[in-house]
């Protein structure tokens, strides 16, 4: 093995250098765990993912995914841009309209739908595992503090809590945009209370005021145990999200039990990102969590090895 192609995507946007950097990587026979860490902490984006055949040949591809630090069983927007890379190639073939396909990830088989209209690849959507809720964080001074905050900056009325669709975020609900836009993530807090908790490791601030008109909520990302300062757009928190905001009743599903609605990301960092979610409930609960979004393929390459 003397190189790999790969391919850049910027995901969750429909224009370059928005969205949420990717290396779509392709996986052969040989690239072990190690190597592909080392890939990916040098590729130095929040995520890369390595694209392999499946294990079963009625799925589409087997997806391997990884931070600068770790492995993740799951991802949103590394599912997203290799579907859409895969697609936009024509490595997979597609038809006008809906396309659905399996992929298969640490955590499981990904059905994902891939959206062509007029011969290009428009949206791609990922179902995410149903969600888990755990106790409310107590600690809401603490989890203020974290944030540079005041107590009072937090969202009176909400919860912070940790929801987790495959992998766990905290969610500490904020009453105001300035709020969210003034964050000064405490890395010495985090390393003294959240980081050695699985269900607080990861860190997902966010405001009902949105900087868009198009947007239901506004959001912030921080992963310091993925090596991630700060994470433009967020797909395997994005579901949770949604769960979350339906759970507490600040937003509501429509006739039929389903919520959709847009996400916001990205704005503190300069790359905009917008994410559709959408939440089904059936019977007075969750039943379905999807996520998705555009992406745009900014260039390719080789790496040798």
């Amino acid at each position: 093995m003397e190189s790999l192609h790969y391919t850049l995507a910027d995901v969750f946007t429909d224009r370059l250098f928005g969205g949420n950097q990717l290396a779509v990587v392709e996986g052969r026979d040989g690239l072990t765990g190690e190597l592909m860490q080392k890939i990916a902490r040098e590729m130095n984006l929040s995520e890369t993912v390595f694209v392999f055949p499946p294990a079963n040949f009625e799925n589409i591809r087997r997806l391997r995914i990884f931070t600068p630090q770790m492995e993740l069983p799951i991802a949103g927007h590394p599912t997203i841009g290799a579907a859409f890379v895969l697609a936009s190639s024509g490595e997979v073939e597609t038809k006008e309209g809906p396309n659905d396909w399996v992929l298969e990830e640490e955590i499981g088989k990904i059905p994902v739908t891939v959206h062509k209209n007029a011969g290009q690849i428009t949206k791609v959507e990922m179902n995410q595992p149903l969600p888990d809720f755990s106790e409310p964080f107590t600690k809401r001074t603490l989890a203020a503090n974290l944030l540079s905050a005041a107590k009072e900056e937090l969202h009176p009325d909400l919860p912070v809590q940790t929801v987790s669709s495959g992998v766990p975020f905290l969610f500490i609900p904020m009453r105001s945009l300035q709020a969210v836009q003034q964050i000064d993530f405490r890395q010495d807090l985090w390393e003294r209370h959240f980081s050695m908790n699985p269900d607080t490791r990861h860190i997902f601030a966010f405001t009902t005021e949105t900087e868009t008109a198009e947007a239901a909520v506004h959001g912030r990302m921080f992963a310091p145990a993925m090596g991630i300062s700060e994470d433009p757009a967020t797909g395997a928190a994005s579901g949770p999200l949604g769960a979350y905001l339906v759970e507490h009743g600040v937003l509501s599903a429509d006739a039929d039990g389903v919520c959709t609605f847009r996400s916001e990301q990205g704005y503190e960092m300069g790359r905009p990102s917008t994410v559709e979610i959408t939440v089904t409930i059936n019977a007075g609960h969750i039943d379905g969590v999807k996520i998705g979004g555009n992406s745009v393929i900014v260039g390719r390459g080789q790496l040798f090895l």
